[in-house]
């Protein structure tokens, strides 16, 4: 019986214990080995990512700053913020990653202001212009604490002095696509297909979609490179646009030169080396592959995106 008294009053201690820490204020955050001091400090800082869609428009984040104390400031705080590039230095040596400063960052409020008596307000940061970078590269936003006033110590970048924001970019070619173009089986008719496709992430540079011409067995891999060809004089990029299974098994390639049905919509490439490659201004894809047969099937698809 007396156990069973005790084990109950711990139960009820235990859960007085639990109350009263899910009734303090966001924030209240040390220890008796930091009695009498305090830190400014990102709540729940450190690394976080926001993943970027491939346009120029500005998106904008968010992070908690407190001061962690044993008691609330008796007067206002002025936390200082900045963008610091040798906090990623320090995370890319302390991790083995390659993070570097993403370029367009503006800090909405620099000059961040606690009032006395609470102990945390909301830091804003803006980034901006994704579609001019290399969603290959890996890009971060190191927002840290730089000064404080009121005798308020800033905690160190990699610990909790900072917001470390990866900013990872989608990629840009990922979306979809009016398909008009046909299949040809040789010793048939010219096999025409006009229809949306959707081109699905493999990742940064390649995308995936589904379709031979109107042969819906086979997939094509299309990896986006950096080699130029010039269009009608514009600067596009050739593209490897590759034939697969169901499993991603190559079963076929490219056509050096145009290879086609000059009567079939759409109609012959005025330079018949004008085949395969992305045109960042049109935003289309040009592609004519085969996959492998007794008498190769072609395949020639221009695709718009939407």
């Amino acid at each position: 019986m007396k156990n069973k008294i005790f084990l109950a009053i711990s139960l009820l201690a235990a859960l007085f214990v639990v109350s009263s820490c899910l009734k303090d204020d966001v924030g209240e955050d040390w220890t008796d080995s930091l009695k009498g001091k305090m830190y400014a400090e990102v709540w729940n800082g450190g690394f976080q990512a926001l993943a970027l869609q491939p346009v120029a428009d500005a998106v904008e984040f968010k992070f908690l700053v407190n001061i962690a104390s044993d008691k609330v400031p008796t007067e206002d705080i002025t936390i200082t913020l900045g963008i610091d590039a040798t906090a990623i230095t320090r995370y890319n040596t302390a991790k083995g990653t390659n993070y570097q400063l993403f370029p367009n960052i503006d800090i909405l409020n620099d000059q961040l202001v606690i009032k006395a008596g609470t102990r945390n307000a909301y830091a804003h940061v803006r980034v901006w212009g994704a579609d001019a970078l290399d969603a290959c590269d890996n890009f971060m936003a190191p927002i840290v604490i730089t000064g404080a006033t009121g005798g308020v110590i800033p905690a160190d970048a990699l610990n909790s002095g900072a917001r470390l924001m990866a900013l990872p970019i989608a990629n840009p070619y990922a979306a979809t696509y009016h398909c008009v173009g046909y299949r040809i089986r040789p010793g048939n008719p010219t096999e025409p297909i006009e229809t949306d496709e959707k081109f699905n992430t493999v990742d940064c540079k390649t995308v995936l979609k589904q379709g031979f011409g109107n042969y819906m067995t086979y997939y094509i891999n299309i990896e986006v490179t950096t080699d130029p060809i010039t269009v009608a004089g514009t600067p596009c990029l050739k593209v490897i646009a590759t034939p697969v299974d169901a499993n991603g098994t190559s079963v076929g390639g490219m056509w050096a030169t145009w290879t086609g049905d000059v009567a079939a919509t759409p109609a012959p490439p005025a330079d018949p080396t004008w085949i395969n490659y992305y045109n960042p201004v049109t935003k289309q894809f040009v592609l004519n592959c085969y996959y492998t047969s007794t008498l190769n099937r072609i395949m020639y698809e221009v695709h718009t995106r939407l």
